[in-house]
């Protein structure tokens, strides 16, 4: 008798849809930034090669936090009361097309009580968080090299490519 449950569902040999799995593939080219990585998947594809059996690894990943400026009571005051007065137009918005009357009445109500609510949120985050963090940064995930890996089916003719692609000398693909 054969039940419904007897074949594993999951494996550990197998992996479930959307999961990281590592990357698979012979290295055809190292390069020091991710655009010249991608200019040789471009050449490639430019020569008819088959792409679906490339990848481009990011090695030795590194966040890297830029700070872009020091946070100050006016910065983030304006801030609060931009997104806020945003919000409340949102909602104006929509509470004048359900409100029988004057159109602009709910829209000045919600932009106004938006700017309120946007600067009373806006000033109490900051006092908040102030001693521990006082500048706006924005991060970016970066890698110290860049290696093209090819299935092993292909993997000399697109090193082979590449080489060409090197001596050239062209950067403007």
């Amino acid at each position: 008798m054969t039940h419904a449950f007897s074949q594993p569902v999951f494996s550990p040999t197998s992996q479930a849809p959307g999961l990281p799995t590592m990357p698979t593939g012979w290295p055809i080219g190292s390069y020091d930034t991710y655009a010249e990585a991608q200019r040789a998947v471009d050449h490639l594809a430019g020569k008819d090669f088959p792409v679906q059996d490339v990848t481009i690894v990011g090695v030795d990943p590194l966040l890297v936090e830029r700070v872009a400026t020091r946070l100050t009571w006016g910065k983030v005051l304006g801030g609060g009361a931009m997104s806020g007065a945003w919000f409340g137009l949102f909602v104006g918005v929509l509470l004048s097309l359900a409100t029988p009357g004057p159109v602009f009445t709910p829209i000045l109500i919600g932009v106004l009580s938006g700017v309120g609510f946007g600067l009373a949120f806006a000033a109490a985050n900051y006092a908040v968080m102030r001693k521990r963090r006082n500048f706006i940064s924005h991060s970016q995930l970066v890698a110290r090299r860049y290696d093209v890996l090819c299935q092993p089916r292909n993997a000399e003719n697109g090193r082979n490519l590449l080489a060409q692609l090197a001596m050239s000398g062209r950067h403007d693909l």
